[in-house]
């Protein structure tokens, strides 16, 4: 199962870095990006594009590592301990 995880993800990824490239080049127009009062400088839409997929990517597989696992009920292992003495 876990084989077939990584081909998924690989087959995901593969298709958005192709979709990046086919909008790259159609777009090739520079944009700036303005929030508040802030400017950036003039850069074409694939290079931004790209920029924020592989800063989404990085953080998306950082934050998992960061977050607290949530703990399970001592009930709830209990009740699961419970059903493997019946046979079905």
């Amino acid at each position: 199962m876990k084989t077939f995880t990584s081909l998924l993800t690989s087959i995901v990824m593969a298709a958005w870095v192709g979709a990046i490239a086919v909008f790259s080049i159609q777009n090739i127009e520079a944009v700036s990006l303005k929030f508040l009062t802030f400017t950036s400088i003039q850069i074409p839409v694939g290079v931004l594009l790209s920029f924020c997929l592989g800063t989404g990517m990085v953080l998306g597989a950082i934050a998992p590592l960061l977050l607290p696992q949530p703990k399970r009920n001592k009930r709830r292992r209990l009740a699961e301990n419970d059903l493997e003495e019946f046979e079905f």
